[in-house]
């Protein structure tokens, strides 16, 4: 366990960094899940079961899905570019 102040406070600022890599994408995946499955409910007990309600609705969901996935390799890929280095010269101990 390392308890240099110094050390604590970069692998903070990494592990931030890391955190907010595809932030936005994922709120909106988010978003559109609810949305989607909103449509869904709607279009089930208000509209009858229209179809074309139903399969759009599954459509923003779906939407919604891939935007998670998308934030979650952009995420993956920029841990490979930019992995922890504890002895990296600059303050926040990443890479560029």
């Amino acid at each position: 366990m390392n308890e240099d102040p110094a050390e604590l406070q970069r692998q903070a600022a990494y592990l931030e960094t890391m955190r907010a890599q595809g932030r936005p994408i994922r709120f909106a995946g988010f978003i559109a899940c609810l949305a989607g499955v909103l449509i869904l409910v709607v279009g089930r007990f208000r509209l009858g079961g229209a179809p074309w309600l139903l399969w759009s609705g599954v459509a923003v969901i779906g939407a919604g899905w891939s935007c998670f996935i998308y934030a979650l390799v952009r995420r993956l890929r920029w841990i490979r570019t930019h992995p922890y280095d504890p002895n990296a010269p600059n303050a926040q101990g990443l890479h560029g």
